[in-house]
């Protein structure tokens, strides 16, 4: 198994304001691009060299990653013009692949944080002779994502969007958005338009009679989709709970990256990261939250569970409980946020403004 295709092309519309500058794989968790995270464990599976399939703000991946060189991979980039979804992202990239008709390529979601066994759903995928082989997890709540009834052997027999009664929710197994495909069903995937792997390619293949695997594994699993889980991720890979050999530095409560400055009596726990150059003042709290490059945190400020973007600046004494704060925006002394609300980037809340916002 050498190669594998990354998905990067989502707009990342529900993390909004943090992807409004910067795509969604490329949001610092545990201190880096997520997308690194993800890249490091392929290599550490073996892959040695990777597409990138990519779409919005296509131009900041290659600066960053160049030819992948200094992860040990090899790493190509493909831009759609206009979205294809995911089967189309995938067969638009084929042609940069290397392998036979019946070799494995494995393929990732690029917003998916998981301690997946790669080696050993390449191994099911071969042991198995499947068409495609699909990891699985188990979650209590289903609704949200495609469930996938397996058979005895692992065999998937039907894939359920999203369903809603119970009467529809045969199995807790779900999709976890990591797949092998035999080399050749790439191919047959059409071109020139979008193509939903979940919604048009597998239910297809099942139909003509192609072999679909599940293998059901789980091990962590999270999707980053929406600011809570991103931030809950970030603090994860910093506390050790999902694995990743890209997290610079050694598990533990806090992450403090090279040329930040914390105050003496700061207290930064729950997984909580504190990016390049950032300042925390005097007497500040911090549990569980990312406060992104160049950040500022004035003295007696207390965050929770949030995340604090590049260069934005919370005030004196200002208490943040799951708010999203973006790029550059400026939040006065003595607010408070909390329940989900969202500042933009560059926006400016005097002090003392406000006290509470429900969930937006």
């Amino acid at each position: 198994m050498t190669e594998a295709i990354l998905l990067v092309g989502g707009k990342g519309t529900r993390l909004r304001p943090l992807t409004v500058n910067t795509p969604k794989p490329m949001v610092p968790a545990a201190g880096v691009p997520f997308l690194t995270h993800q890249l490091a464990r392929a290599r550490a599976a073996g892959v040695e060299h990777i597409v990138l399939a990519t779409s919005y703000l296509a131009e900041v991946f290659e600066p960053h990653f160049g030819d992948g060189s200094s992860l040990g991979l090899h790493l190509e980039y493909v831009t759609e013009d206009e979205p294809l979804g995911t089967g189309g992202a995938i067969r638009n990239v084929a042609h940069r692949l290397r392998s036979g008709p019946d070799e494995p390529v494995l393929i990732f979601n690029g917003d998916i944080l998981t301690g997946l066994d790669i080696e050993a759903l390449v191994d099911t995928h071969s042991a198995s002779g499947a068409d495609v082989s699909l990891h699985l997890t188990r979650v209590e709540d289903p609704r949200a994502f495609g469930l996938v009834p397996t058979d005895a052997t692992g065999r998937v027999t039907a894939f359920l969007e999203k369903p809603q009664t119970p009467e529809e929710i045969v199995t807790d197994q779900i999709n976890a958005g990591a797949y092998v495909f035999r080399r050749s069903v790439i191919d047959t995937i059409p071109t020139g338009r979008p193509v939903s792997v979940e919604r048009e390619t597998f239910p297809d293949l099942l139909a003509n009679g192609a072999h679909l695997q599940g293998m059901v594994d789980s091990t962590y699993w999270l999707d980053l989709g929406t600011p809570q889980a991103f931030v809950r991720g970030s603090a994860d890979l910093v506390q050790g709970r999902a694995p990743s050999p890209a997290v610079p530095g050694r598990c533990g409560d806090c992450l403090v990256m090279p040329g930040a400055a914390v105050a003496g009596d700061a207290k930064l726990t729950g997984g909580t990261v504190i990016g390049a150059d950032a300042v925390v003042g005097e007497g500040a709290r911090i549990e569980g939250s990312t406060v992104l490059a160049g950040a500022v945190i004035e003295p007696g400020a207390v965050i929770q569970d949030s995340l604090v973007g590049a260069g934005a600046r919370i005030g004196s004494r200002t208490h943040l409980v799951g708010a999203v704060i973006g790029d550059g925006a400026r939040v006065g002394a003595d607010n408070e946020l909390r329940d989900g609300v969202r500042v933009w980037c560059d926006a400016v809340l005097p002090a003392a403004s406000v006290r509470f916002s429900s969930d937006q």
